[in-house]
């Protein structure tokens, strides 16, 4: 019998997974898997669960929760000698890494997903220590995700970013940053920079060419507005799921490996698959090209 490890997030998106959780147990388990069940307890608590099923001699290790959730599991898995195969059951408020996939929004169709799928190398992004799974970013509304209260984002899903984003426009400041890659460097004042590895994110942009072990990552700065008709065209493009046809606000480009410097006396914080990323200075981010594998849809 095949023995799979499921780290469950109970309080993810609605806290809706508890309610699928025996429904779920009970797939696997006609479907020939042996299940151990851990609840995550705490912060971090996704990332050591992980390391110890993948030292554990399990065949599968299934993530059930968010976009944060899924990047603690992942950095346990890389943090272990040797990783074992990860399935995803989507169930937070975005799940922007799980859309990249093709992985299904329904919970009992994603374990489905799982029983039936095939394994496929995936990338991951790595800054400094820490791995993530679809995004690192800096500049506005970065803090959005991780300063929104997860009771807040349960009762209002999707729509507590977009009203604590329209809060934190009051705040917008813009960075001078120093931005290299592949022999070549951007240096300009910033409302926003994200390093990305999905085909969306926050359901607010589009990156249709992404794919999911090419070794790169989508990188996309937007440039400071001149004035007031600038940022509304900028925030026009932002709500409308993707950055528009004016180019001239953002640059955009793909690389596997880019360091970005903060050139203000005060670094500017960052986030990390939707949590708080730290206030480095300078910061390398690296694709590391088809480090792990997950199992998708067939």
């Amino acid at each position: 019998m095949k023995r799979m490890y499921l780290i469950c997030n109970l309080i993810s998106g609605k806290a809706a997974i508890g309610s699928q959780l025996a429904n779920i147990i009970n797939m696997f388990t006609e479907a020939g898997y042996e299940v151990t069940v851990h609840p995550t307890q705490e912060k971090g608590d996704g990332t050591s669960a992980a390391e110890y099923a993948c030292g554990s001699d399990f065949d599968i290790l299934v993530c059930c929760g968010g976009d944060g959730t899924l990047s603690e599991v992942i950095s346990g898995c890389m943090k272990a000698e040797k990783a074992v195969p990860i399935g995803y059951i989507p169930a937070g408020s975005t799940n922007d890494f799980a859309r990249s996939l093709g992985i299904p929004k329904s919970t009992l169709a994603a374990a489905e997903a799982i029983i039936n799928g095939k394994p496929e190398l995936c990338d991951i992004g790595k800054m400094g220590n820490r791995y993530f799974t679809y995004i690192a970013a800096f500049g506005a509304f970065t803090e959005v995700s991780y300063q929104t209260a997860q009771p807040v984002k349960n009762v209002l899903g999707h729509a507590a970013y977009i009203l604590n984003g329209m809060l934190s426009l009051t705040k917008i400041r813009t960075s001078r940053m120093r931005v290299e890659y592949d022999d070549q460097f951007i240096e300009d004042d910033f409302l926003y920079g994200m390093v990305t590895n999905s085909t969306s994110v926050a359901k607010l942009l589009s990156m249709p060419n992404m794919e999911k072990d090419d070794g790169l990552f989508e990188v996309t700065l937007i440039r400071k507005p001149k004035n007031i008709i600038e940022l509304q065209h900028i925030i026009t493009g932002l709500t409308n799921f993707e950055l528009g046809a004016e180019k001239k606000y953002f640059y955009h480009f793909r690389s596997s490996e880019v360091t970005i410097t903060c050139l203000e006396e005060e670094p500017v914080p960052w986030t990390i698959d939707g949590e708080y990323g730290g206030c480095e200075a300078v910061n390398t981010i690296k694709n590391l090209r088809r480090a792990l594998t997950f199992i998708l849809p067939g």
